[in-house]
């Protein structure tokens, strides 16, 4: 474990941050106190493929979704400008 002030590990970032990829515990310190400790994150899960079933199910729920909203009214162009021009 070592142990840097604020400026000596803002100046070394990178070297601090390659020694915690190698394993390292960083701890960083203001004025003689421990504020921050870096790191090695810990692994991830890798994502999980997603079925073309689940893909083709959730697209059917955004058209069901879709065809049940009202029409617009007008484009969304005019929409905006709309709003832009009455200062909401």
């Amino acid at each position: 474990m070592a142990v840097y002030g604020v400026a000596e590990a803002k100046n070394k970032f990178t070297h601090l941050l390659e020694r915690v990829e190698d394993g390292e515990r960083i701890i960083i310190t203001r004025h003689g106190k421990v504020i921050a400790e870096i790191v090695k994150a810990a692994p991830t899960e890798p994502s999980r493929d997603v079925s073309e079933e689940a893909i083709a199910a959730a697209l059917e729920n955004l058209r069901m979704v879709r065809e049940s909203l009202p029409p617009a009214h007008m484009p969304a162009a005019d929409f905006i400008r709309e709003l832009r021009d009455e200062g909401v």
